[in-house]
């Protein structure tokens, strides 16, 4: 599978109209295969209480909206329409929750949250095995299908025009860059084979974006006995 990984990572691209919005903007993709589910556990959890406990001190000193790569996100949601205080970006959403306790989902999920979180960059998880071709970021035209629920029941929304979407061959898999992601490629239990996106502005450095892929990366490898990782940065003039 390890081939099949590269080849997936190197189909993906990000839309040059993208880099004209944000150049600062880079994707530190790590697709992994051989994942072994499972719940919660005591690793999961020490991660998710240091990252509960480090964003409970940043926020003792400085406003959710201020922390540098949240103000960041929210610029760049502005830039293309996007109202940032009713769409929040996935690490302003996870770090407002930290006071009260991170969600507790699988040991998989609880990671990837955990590291956004430390690290403070938004981190989404999603299984490879759903996709339908390449994955790529691109402004939406309006038309495409994005899969969700309303009241607990299945819906299809379309993103606005100009939106950043993250996208397959067939629908959108994620609205608003890092906002929500579709409920046909998310992780679930049963998931083994997984790509995570890590989207870094300018107020992320190069060396803290390396960090939180590398420690991503680590502690997949302790999901199984068998895990494979590989990994991609998608930057402006790389």
């Amino acid at each position: 599978m390890n081939a099949n990984l590269r080849e997936f990572l190197d189909q993906a691209y990000v839309a040059d109209e993208i880099f004209e919005l944000r150049p600062d903007y880079r994707a530190l993709l790590i697709a992994v295969d051989g994942i072994e589910p499972g719940e919660s556990n005591e690793t999961s959890e020490a991660m998710l209480v240091d990252a509960e406990n480090h964003a409970n001190k940043l926020l003792e000193e400085t406003a959710v909206t201020e922390l540098p790569h949240i103000a960041d996100w929210r610029e760049a949601y502005k830039a293309f329409g996007a109202k940032p205080s009713r769409t929040r970006n996935s690490l302003e959403a996870l770090t407002r929750r930290a006071a009260k306790g991170l969600p507790r989902v699988n040991r998989l999920t609880d990671i990837y949250n955990a590291i956004s979180v430390k690290h403070q960059i938004p981190l989404g998880g999603e299984d490879i095995d759903k996709y339908v071709g390449a994955l790529h970021l691109v402004r939406a035209t309006g038309e495409e299908d994005f899969a969700t629920f309303s009241a607990g029941e299945p819906e299809i929304e379309h993103p606005e025009v100009g939106e950043v979407i993250w996208r397959d061959d067939e629908s959108v898999t994620c609205r608003l860059w890092n906002w929500r992601q579709c409920a046909r490629t998310g992780l679930t239990d049963q998931t083994t084979t997984a790509v995570f996106i890590l989207d870094a502005l300018g107020a992320l450095s190069d060396e803290e974006l390396q960090a939180a892929g590398a420690e991503l990366a680590e502690r997949v490898k302790e999901l199984g006995t068998n895990v494979t990782v590989e990994q991609r940065l998608i930057a402006h003039n790389v």
